[in-house]
């Protein structure tokens, strides 16, 4: 805002002071020219008094003027044109700029703070200073303005002579002469002549007031005979044109207005004013009454200890006449600008706004901008500052200033305003603002800030329509060329679209993944196409920690770091990555579109920094920053063209290809900015000299750069960085290359995407060497070791060609003859061969290479078998394929290469297993143990596969003591079919393998049983049938070792040998072929499934049972008691321990008319089945005490002795003989002898519990 210098008592005196008319002799001009001024202009610098004056007033009364000022013109003057004094105004106004480095004056108004500029436009009446040179007044002493008239003629002649030195020959002793002139005259001749004036103007008044109240009183009683009312001013008519003659009284007593107002006698003035409005008022000359309200408000402010409050509604009554009535806008100007300064003097800001606002009109835009703006700082001054209104208006002010040719006042408002609507949400005020600014901006060639002011445009999210956002976008593109060709040679600017999203910056090491190719299958691998998944992050990271161990004697180095391709937001970017020369690195950079236009870039290309690196690994001091010059270095992929629509978001994968180690720095990417459709207007503002607006803006593109600046992640460890925000280094575009690494690829050939659940299948995969290295040490780690295989070690590699019949067999097979038939077929192999010895890790398997190294550019095709999963579904199977260089590096010891397979498994057959000790102790070699092997297979199949039936080809046992020694199904039929649903039982013996088989056998060597339902023998114990068996035996104990871990160590010895008594360690492989019609062609599908039994009487399943999720438990609110596991066996498991079986006719005829007691011999056998020595008691004395058995069977009674008792060594057979007697005919049941155990050197006694599921019945007839 303006600021006064001085206050409004003061200002208002000096605007109104008295003008003397100077006439010069010939000789006094050609004196004052020679200085190069008037009389009066020399006069003017010295027309204030230093003195306080006296005078006496009409009542004689001592009347003191202070700080009296005179104005000093020629008596010939010309009154100036009004087009002269609108171009001093608009001069004047275009001087008065605000300097550069001004301090700001801050204003705090609620949530803003405002800097405003203090020294802007001078106060409105000081708004045409004059002054002398400095040389001509030494004091600088700046007066007030002078009239109009004085001013524009001297303004003219400064204007056509510049340079001219005024005042030159003045001496100091002359500046005191002409202020002592000034004061004579004053005090002499001017004063004692207005107080004479006045004296006799009084006089008059008085004679006059005195006939004309009589006179006019008794004419307002005879013809009225009651009060007029006032007419307001509307009702008045148009007398503007009325003139008084120079004589009329009315007229005197304005001029006796006017005297008192200059020499400060203001209460007599505002009396005269009074009078003087009345009569012109009675005379509708509304001129003269305007003049008359107005200066009678201002007296009437002026009077000293404020006699009476400031009239405003006369000035308001003043304005409304000068501007609605006299048309008259320069007084109506005056009025307004007096009445507004009153009226912030008394703090009424927002009654003064109010003036100042209605006088706005569209004759003169810049009054009505000067008003404006002066309107706005009332609002922004008042008690509550109104800092939106403030801001509106100045938005106002600077339109106006702009229409009026003053741009450097229009961007002057519309900053100042902006500091308010800035970030506060209003989109489209702030556009508007900003698109004006850079408007202004151009126009006076302040490009910087037409290019910042361009960007806030476009940088926040703009709610304007497509049309305006392309228009904004052209007008950026136009201004930023021009800037750009000022300075061809600098640094490439910063852009600011597209956005950038740097922290979804992702990275990639490596070539791109190959297309599969017919039958021909890539690894998966890693691509920038995958998302993110903590978990399978986590498994990667597991398989290769496993696989380094193995290589490493079971230790992790410290140096390890886990390979990562791809680094993104989730990895861990604290380390600088490694590249490989030679093999691309693929920046992928989002890019997102806020504008509803869209925005074409071109030639766009990663920015970067290179310090290459010699041999010996010494820093080369040559730095590369530029893009294209060094393409022998880093090689730099360039995207011609690239699209992004309206408000899109869209991924750039950028390349760069380094031919030499060293240290490379990615610091952004560079690229053209355009855009391809435009429309004409902006704001009903057209476009730019010079800017293009055609549907193809083709030449219309700026070179630029953005900067990829990625902030890491918040470190959260120690206290201080808990207690600060600090965060660590993100080194993702830091990558450092090394010299050259091998390169794997793998090709997996007839690769099945579907399998049946234990399916057989047999693939072919390729490994291919497409570096310049040769490599070595290829293993494949995978947590589901039972999912694949290679073969045994010992297994001859001649795979057939990928290309063979898809019915060939996956297994080894062997034609039987029929008389082999339902025998077993023995065979023994170590699972050492098939990788799962003692200390292995079955998940990490060694490819079998040739000569273990893969040459450059060498291939090399390996049989793969697969076997589908037990557990229906679709399956993310993980290979990390492991190698490592021939010449051993120190910065990457070892590469990987990944596969995700991803198999979808059907249901086939379920298979259900149990073993039970055979009631014949003896086979066919005397020896006891023989064992009943229960096998029940079902097709779940569902047909969805197109599976027509299963047969069951072959039932196969493996295990190092037992083997299965035939089928003892009762049907003949051979060929075991399976409809769907259909349910197929078979029940084997089997018998321990011979002392001989087992003595000579390593301990990790198997024994394999095949029985044959078919005429040919599938090798159990060759591959792939024996991998698989022993991948999933494998599996099995992984999972059940967590279990044994858990159980109590404490558990006695004597109990262990008890439990062992149950334990048996047979395994049954199930093969099977199923018929699949397909495309009206008929496939034979393989597969086999395993059953694990470990405990006697126990069921055992090929898949994983669904368990049923337990109930929910009553709440309880106390704690149990302590109770302390009881170290006895289980009831099961003391059965095992002594095994029992009675021998006896079936049936026996007795003549009982003869004799009548019946004698049977009766042969208890027992067997000692545990590896201890064991004390037998047998109580004969129990009797059959249940009432259901007594009407079954009848009763009977052992003779001889009633106990026994022995000892049974390891494994001992012991029989007794035994006599039963019976006195009538019956079925009678033997198994009635109570057997008690216990081990030798135990104390406690356990009961074994009998076999009585199958009764021993004895039939007894009479002859």
């Amino acid at each position: 805002m303006a600021q006064c210098v001085q206050s409004v008592q003061e200002l208002i005196p000096d605007s109104f002071v008295p003008c003397v008319a100077a006439l010069c002799s010939d000789d006094a001009e050609r004196l004052t020219r020679l200085n190069h001024l008037s009389f009066a202009e020399l006069l003017k610098p010295f027309t204030r008094l230093t003195s306080e004056v006296h005078m006496r007033d009409p009542n004689n009364q001592l009347h003191i003027i202070k700080n009296l000022k005179i104005a000093v013109s020629n008596i010939i003057t010309q009154p100036p044109q009004p087009g002269a004094i609108r171009k001093l105004l608009s001069d004047v106004v275009s001087g008065s700029q605000p300097a550069d480095g001004l301090v700001a004056n801050v204003i705090t108004a609620g949530d803003y703070d405002l800097n405003i500029s203090v020294d802007g436009l001078p106060n409105n009446f000081r708004a045409h200073p004059l002054q002398l040179d400095s040389s001509s007044d030494p004091s600088n002493n700046i007066d007030g303005p002078d009239h109009v008239k004085s001013a524009s003629s001297l303004h003219e002649t400064k204007k056509a002579n510049p340079g001219i030195i005024h005042g030159a020959c003045l001496t100091l002793t002359d500046h005191d002469r002409i202020r002592q002139f000034v004061q004579e005259f004053t005090f002499r001749g001017l004063l004692p002549h207005i107080e004479k004036t006045i004296r006799q103007l009084n006089d008059q008044l008085i004679s006059r007031k005195g006939l004309s109240r009589s006179l006019f009183s008794a004419t307002k009683k005879w013809f009225s005979g009651s009060k007029v009312p006032e007419k307001s001013i509307n009702e008045l008519k148009n007398t503007s044109g009325l003139l008084y003659p120079p004589e009329a009284p009315e007229l005197q007593i304005r001029k006796m207005a006017d005297l008192c107002f200059l020499v400060q006698h203001y209460d007599l003035a505002y009396s005269c004013y009074h009078t003087a409005k009345k009569d012109f008022l009675n005379d509708q000359a509304m001129l003269y009454a305007a003049g008359a309200l107005e200066m009678a408000a201002v007296s009437a402010f002026l009077q000293q200890g404020a006699a009476r409050p400031y009239p405003a509604h006369y000035m308001d009554t003043a304005i409304q006449t000068y501007r609605d009535i006299c048309k008259n806008m320069i007084l109506a100007e005056r009025c307004v600008l007096l009445s507004a300064e009153i009226l912030k003097s008394q703090s009424k800001y927002s009654e003064a706004a109010a003036l100042l606002i209605r006088l706005t009109s569209e004759d003169s835009d810049l009054r009505s901008a000067l008003l404006l703006e002066q309107a706005a700082h009332c609002f922004i001054n008042m008690k509550s500052p109104m800092v939106r209104k403030y801001a509106f208006h100045m938005i106002l002010a600077g339109h106006r200033f702009s229409k009026a040719g003053q741009k450097k006042h229009a961007l002057r408002c519309y900053c100042q305003a902006m500091q308010v609507y800035k970030g506060k949400g209003w989109s489209l005020a702030e556009d508007h603002i900003n698109f004006t600014i850079g408007r202004q901006s151009y126009t006076l060639r302040q490009l910087d800030n037409a290019v910042s002011a361009f960007r806030h445009i476009l940088i926040n999210e703009s709610k304007q329509s497509a049309a305006q956002q392309g228009s904004f976008l052209r007008e950026y593109l136009y201004v930023y060329k021009n800037v750009s060709q000022l300075s061809p040679d600098g640094p490439l600017p910063q852009l600011p679209l597209p956005y950038i999203n740097s922290s979804a910056t992702r990275v990639f090491f490596g070539h791109d993944r190959r297309p599969a190719d017919g039958e021909k299958q890539a690894a998966t691998h890693v691509s920038l196409d995958q998302e993110y998944d903590n978990e399978s992050s986590q498994q990667w990271r597991e398989l290769e920690e496993q696989v380094v161990a193995l290589v490493n004697k079971g230790v992790i180095p410290p140096n390890f770091h886990p390979t990562q391709y791809c680094l993104n937001s989730f990895s861990d970017n604290s380390r600088f990555p490694l590249a490989v020369v030679e093999e691309p690195i693929t920046v992928e950079v989002a890019f997102r579109n806020p504008l509803k236009v869209p925005l074409l870039l071109t030639n766009l290309s990663l920015l970067w920094k290179f310090q290459p690196k010699d041999c010996s690994g010494k820093n080369d001091e040559e730095v590369k920053e530029l893009v294209a010059s060094e393409p022998e270095m880093i090689g730099t992929e360039v995207i011609s063209e690239f699209l992004i629509n309206s408000e899109e978001s869209k991924v750039a994968r950028l390349k760069l290809f380094p031919h030499h180690i060293g240290e490379l720095h990615i610091l952004g990417v560079v690229y053209n900015l355009g855009t391809i459709q435009g429309s004409t207007t902006v704001d009903g503002i057209g476009a730019l000299p010079g800017c293009h607006t055609g549907k193809q803006s083709l030449g219309m593109s700026v070179r630029g750069r953005q900067d990829l600046e990625i902030q890491g992640p918040r470190l959260n460890s120690t206290k201080e960085e808990k207690t600060s925000i600090t965060y660590g280094p993100d080194r993702r575009l830091d990558p450092i290359i090394v010299e050259e690494m091998p390169l794997l690829e793998v090709f997996f050939i007839h690769f099945p995407t579907g399998l049946l659940c234990g399916e057989i299948r047999k693939a072919y995969v390729e490994f291919v060497n497409v570096s310049k290295c040769p490599l070595t040490g290829l293993k494949v780690v995978c947590k589901r070791p039972e999912f694949f295989t290679f073969g045994g070690n010992t297994t001859a590699l001649t795979p057939l060609s990928p290309s063979a019949s898809e019915n060939c067999s996956a297994y080894k097979t062997v034609v039987t003859e029929s008389t082999s038939v339902c025998t077993a077929l023995t065979s023994s192999a170590s699972s050492v061969d098939f990788g799962i010895g003692i200390g292995s890790q079955p998940e990490v398997i060694p490819v079998p290479l040739p000569d273990t190294v893969l040459l450059p550019g060498a291939s090399v095709q390996l049989p793969l078998w697969l076997r589908g999963p037990d557990e229906e579904g679709v399956h993310e199977i993980n290979f990390l394929f492991y190698y490592e260089s021939v010449k051993k590096l120190p910065k990457i010891r070892h590469r990987i290469l990944r596969h995700t397979a991803v198999i979808c498994t059907s249901r086939s057959l379920n298979a259900r297993a149990t073993v039970c000790r055979s009631n014949s102790l003896e086979d066919e070699e005397g020896r006891g143990g023989n064992m009943l092997v229960f096998v029940d297979v079902e097709n779940i199949n569902t047909s969805e596969a197109g599976v027509k039936e299963f047969h069951i080809v072959q039932v196969s046992s493996s295990s190092k003591h037992w083997k299965l020694q035939k089928s003892v199904n009762l049907s003949e039929n051979k060929d075991a079919k399976l409809g769907s649903r259909e349910k197929g039982k078979f029940c084997f013996k089997a018998i321990r393998c011979k002392e001989k088989e087992v003595a000579t056998q390593s301990s990790e060597d198997y024994t394999f049983a095949d029985i044959i339902f078919g005429n040919e023998q599938i090798i159990s114990s060759a591959s792939p049938c024996a991998d698989f068996f022993y991948r999933s035996l494998s599996s099995e104990l992984k999972k059940a070792q967590p279990s044994a871990h858990t159980e109590k160590q404490s558990v006695e010895d004597a109990v262990r040998l008890i439990q062992k008594c149950s334990e048996v360690d047979l395994n049954v492989v199930i093969l099977w072929k199923a018929y699949v019609v397909e495309d009206s062609k008929q496939l034979i599908l393989e597969g086999q499934h395993h059953v694990i039994l470990h405990t006697v009487g126990k069921e055992a399943y090929s898949s994983p049972q669904k368990q049923e999720p337990p109930e929910m438990e009553p709440l309880k609110f106390f704690r149990p008691e302590n109770t302390a596991v009881s170290s006895r066996p289980s009831v099961e498991q003391l059965s095992s321990l002594i095994k029992t079986s009675l021998h006896y006719p079936e049936s026996l005829n007795h003549p009982f008319h003869q004799k009548s007691l019946c004698l049977v011999p009766v042969t208890l056998l027992l067997s000692n089945c545990s590896k201890a020595d064991v004390d037998v008691i047998v109580d004969l004395r129990h009797k059959t005490t249940s009432p259901e058995s007594l009407e079954i069977h009848g009763s009977f009674t052992w003779l001889g002795q009633t106990q026994y008792k022995l000892q049974l060594k390891s494994e001992e057979i012991h029989s007794l003989q035994l006599k039963a007697c019976f006195v009538h005919t019956g079925v009678y049941n033997l198994g009635t002898p109570r057997v008690f155990a216990k081990l030798s050197d135990q104390v406690t006694v356990f009961e074994t519990s009998q076999q009585n599921s199958m009764p021993a019945l004895i039939i007894i007839n009479n002859v």
